[in-house]
C-alpha cells in the first residue's frame, strides 16, 4: 500500500500537479511571511510567485520527459529558473546611505525559495519541505544568535565623518592612543554631508575587555569628529 501511494505522489497526474504547486505556495509563502514581517523589499507574494513559478518550470520538465522521451534535457528549464531568479534577486539588493548594504539576506531567500520550488516541482518533497524549516530557522532564530556573537567581537566596521582632511591623522593617533588597532581604512570626501569635512570608513580592532558603545562614544566626543555609526 505504501509503495502504490508513493508512486503515485511521484507519478504526473492532475492531483500531484496540483498538490506540488499548493506545497510550493505554502513553503514559499512562510518564507515570505518572514521577510514582509520584518519590512524587507520581498515578501509574502514575491517569494511565493518565485517558489510556485520555479515548481511550475520543474513540472513542465517532467512533463516534457514524459511526452516526448530522453531526446530532452529534463533539467534545462530548472538551470534557467536559477539565472533568472539571480537577476531579479539583485533587484532587492541597495547600497543605503552611508555605504550600507541592504537586501543580501531577501536576494538568497529569494533564490532559496526558487530551489525550493525546483525541488517541490520534480516531486523531491523531503528535500525542499528540510529545507524550507532550514531557510526559516536561519532567518527566524540565527539572527539572535548572530547579534550574542557580534557583540562580543572585537572588531568593529565604523562610519565617521571629520570636520576636514587635515583631521584624519589625528583621529588615527587618537584610536591609537587608545590601543585600538585599524585594520582598514577609506577615506572619501565626496560623499560627506558637510562642506570641507570628510568620511572614514573602517574596520578597527578593540581592545581585549572594552566595550563597543563606550569605546564609541569616547570616540565621538573628539573634537574634529562630526558623526560616528557603527555599520
Amino acid at each position: 500500500m505504501g509503495s502504490i501511494f508513493e508512486f503515485s505522489m511521484y507519478e504526473l497526474t492532475f492531483v500531484t500537479v496540483a498538490f506540488r504547486l499548493l506545497l510550493a505556495c505554502i513553503l514559499g509563502g512562510a518564507i515570505g511571511l518572514e521577510r514582509g514581517a520584518n519590512k524587507h523589499p520581498a515578501g509574502f507574494r514575491t517569494h511565493i510567485l518565485v517558489c510556485v513559478g520555479a515548481a511550475l518550470a520543474m513540472l513542465t520538465n517532467q512533463y516534457i520527459f514524459d511526452t516526448f522521451g530522453a531526446v530532452s534535457d529534463p533539467s534545462r528549464l530548472g538551470a534557467q529558473v536559477i539565472t533568472g531568479v539571480g537577476f531579479l534577486g539583485v533587484g532587492t539588493i541597495l547600497i543605503a546611505g552611508r555605504s550600507k548594504i541592504r537586501g543580501l539576506t531577501t536576494a538568497a531567500g529569494l533564490w532559496a525559495s526558487a530551489c525550493i520550488g525546483l525541488a517541490t516541482g520534480i516531486g523531491f518533497y523531503s528535500g525542499a519541505i528540510i529545507t524550507a524549516v532550514l531557510v526559516l530557522i536561519s532567518l527566524g532564530l540565527f539572527p539572535k544568535l548572530e547579534k550574542i556573537i557580534y557583540q562580543r567581537s572585537r572588531s568593529l566596521n565604523i562610519y565617521v565623518e571629520i570636520d576636514s582632511m587635515k583631521s584624519f591623522k589625528p583621529l588615527i593617533n587618537a584610536l591609537k592612543e587608545k590601543d585600538i588597532s585599524v585594520m582598514d581604512v577609506h577615506l572619501d570626501k565626496s560623499t560627506v554631508s558637510n562642506e570641507g569635512g570628510a568620511v572614514v570608513s573602517m574596520i578597527i580592532k578593540l581592545p581585549r575587555k572594552s566595550v563597543a558603545s563606550v569605546v564609541l562614544e569616547e570616540i565621538t566626543e573628539l573634537p574634529f569628529v562630526l558623526i560616528i555609526e557603527e555599520m
